[in-house]
C-alpha cells in the first residue's frame, strides 16, 4: 500500500492527539475512590500483586517495576499463568491490582472470583466500568477511553497509555506518602548513572596514595615534572606542614611560558592560583562535576576534615558513568 509522507505524518500526529486527549481525561477520574486505593496500598502489610492479560500484562509489568523502584513492594503475575498455578504467588495480606480494558476477558472472569475466595482485596483498573471486573472488584480506578488510537479501533494504544499513566500516578502518590527521599532511591538504584549520582562520593573516586603536591619553594622544572607524572593536569602547592596554599595547572604553566618568564628564577608559589576550588571528600561526586563545569576547570582539590587528601579530575567522574 502506497502512503504519502504527508499522510503518514497526519496519521502519526493523529495518534499523538488521540492518546494525549485520553490521558487528559484521566484528571477527571482522580476521585475519592482513587484516594481509597492509595490508602489501602499504603497501609497494607503485604505486597501489591499486579496482573493483566495481553498488552495490559505488559503495562502491569512496567507498573510493578515503577512501584518497586519507588518504595512499594510489588510483584507481577500474568493473569493466564495465575489460573494455571501462579495463584500461589498471592499471600494472605497481599492486594491484587487487575488491569483490563474490557474487564470481561475469560481469564479475568476465572481469576477474580478465585482471588476473592482467597480473601484478598481486588483493585480494578478498567475502561469499562460496567464490566465483570468492575462489578466484582473492591475498588475501581477508572481508565476509560472512547476509542483506541488505532485506525481500526482494535490495537491497544490509548487504553494501554492511560493504564500506564494511572500506574505512574499511583506510584508517585505512594512515593510522596512514604516520604521517599533521594537517599532511599539510591539504596535501591545502585547501578547506572542515576544511582551513581545519588550515592557516589568524591572520596570514592580518588586514590589517596596519589596526592600530587609540591612545596611553595619548588622550582618550575620539578613542578612541571610533578604535574606530568600524575596525569591529573595539576598539582597542589603546600607548605612544610602540608597546609594548602594553592594549585598549579598545566594551563598555568602554558600561560607562564607564553609570557616569557625564565624557568630558572620562578618558584611554584610565583605561578600558583591562590584561591583554588575545593570540595570535601563526603560530597557527592556529581556536585564536584557541577563545580568544575561552572568554573570551567578540570580538577578540584579534595579535603578531608580540612586536610588535602588528593585531586579529582573531571574524567574520573565521566569514566565512572555518573554524568
Amino acid at each position: 500500500m502506497n502512503i504519502s509522507k504527508r499522510d503518514l505524518i497526519n496519521i502519526a500526529q493523529g495518534v499523538v492527539e488521540k492518546e494525549a486527549a485520553a490521558v487528559a481525561r484521566l484528571k477527571g477520574y482522580i476521585d475519592e475512590q482513587f484516594i481509597d486505593v492509595l490508602n489501602i496500598i499504603y497501609n497494607s502489610k503485604g505486597r501489591l500483586i499486579v496482573t493483566g492479560i495481553g498488552k495490559s500484562a505488559i503495562i502491569a509489568s512496567k507498573i510493578v517495576a515503577t512501584l518497586n523502584s519507588t518504595g512499594t513492594p510489588s510483584i507481577f503475575m500474568h493473569a493466564a499463568d495465575a489460573i494455571h498455578g501462579d495463584l500461589g504467588i498471592i499471600l494472605e495480606d497481599d492486594i491484587v491490582l487487575c488491569l483490563s480494558k474490557s474487564g470481561n476477558t475469560s481469564e479475568i472472569k476465572v481469576l477474580v472470583p478465585l482471588i476473592k475466595k482467597m480473601g484478598n482485596k481486588v483493585i480494578a483498573m478498567v475502561s469499562n466500568c460496567d464490566s465483570f471486573l468492575a462489578r466484582h472488584a473492591d475498588f475501581v480506578i477508572r481508565a476509560t477511553v472512547d476509542s483506541e488510537a488505532c485506525s481500526n479501533n482494535l490495537a491497544p494504544t490509548s487504553s494501554t497509555t492511560t493504564q500506564l499513566v494511572m500506574g505512574d500516578a499511583l506510584a508517585i502518590c505512594l512515593l510522596n506518602m512514604r516520604g521517599f527521599t533521594q537517599q532511599d532511591f539510591a539504596k535501591i538504584h545502585p547501578g547506572g548513572s542515576l544511582g551513581k549520582k545519588l550515592y557516589t562520593r568524591v572520596k570514592d573516586l580518588i586514590d589517596k596514595d596519589v596526592k600530587p603536591h609540591v612545596f611553595e619553594e619548588e622550582n618550575i622544572q620539578n613542578t612541571i615534572i610533578n604535574i606530568s607524572a600524575n596525569r591529573l593536569g595539576a598539582t597542589v602547592v603546600v607548605d612544610k606542614e602540608g597546609n594548602l596554599l594553592g594549585i598549579i595547572t598545566d594551563g598555568d604553566v602554558r600561560r607562564m611560558l607564553e609570557k616569557g618568564f625564565s624557568l630558572k628564577s620562578l618558584k611554584a608559589k610565583d605561578i600558583m592560583s591562590h584561591n583554588p576550588k575545593i570540595i570535601e571528600s563526603d560530597e557527592l561526586a556529581v556536585n564536584a562535576f557541577d563545580m568544575m563545569e561552572k568554573n570551567k576547570i578540570t580538577s578540584i582539590i579534595v579535603l578531608e576534615k580540612g586536610k588535602y587528601i588528593g585531586l579529582v579530575h573531571i574524567h574520573d567522574i565521566i569514566r565512572e558513568g555518573i554524568v
